[in-house]
């Protein structure tokens, strides 16, 4: 019994040891001034190896698009939508069925929001994106942030 019990802990710390997070995207907040009641809030996302990101304005019945939310701040009234910044890629998926269209390498989401006085706070929200390779896509993940505005 005690030669089982050995044989199967070291089948399970052996399978946990070798067994690897997959995280191919890391993430960078930050803000720029461009007066005293406006800033561009960049949220960049480096994508490492054969990875993609999709954009926000991924279509219908395709891969989770890239979708930002910004927390509620009576202070900060966002300005548009968030601008994507990167090599834009277009193609035909046909695990989806649908033209794609996704950015590999680093891409910047740039919103800009506009203070209703000249105050210090901070930009909280969260950023849900999903990535894929030639042969596997990863589960959606949600990553939060907060960006302070000085």
């Amino acid at each position: 019994m005690k030669k089982i019990f050995l044989f199967i802990l070291t089948v399970i710390i052996t399978t946990a040891s070798f067994s690897q997070v997959q995280n191919p995207v890391k993430w960078n907040y930050t803000a720029k001034k461009i007066n005293p009641t406006t800033y561009e809030i960049y949220l960049t996302a480096n994508v490492s190896g054969n990875w993609h990101l999709y954009s926000q304005f991924t279509p219908d019945g395709g891969p989770v698009p890239t979708a930002i939310t910004f927390a509620k701040n009576p202070l900060v009234t966002l300005q548009g939508k968030a601008k994507e910044v990167g090599k834009l890629q277009q193609k035909h998926e046909p695990l989806f069925g649908v033209d794609v269209k996704q950015f590999g390498g680093t891409v910047n989401f740039v919103q800009t929001v506009k203070l209703k006085s000249p105050v210090k706070t901070n930009i909280a929200g969260s950023v849900e994106y999903m990535v894929c390779d030639d042969t596997q896509c990863l589960p959606p993940a949600t990553q939060k942030f907060s960006i302070a505005l000085k």
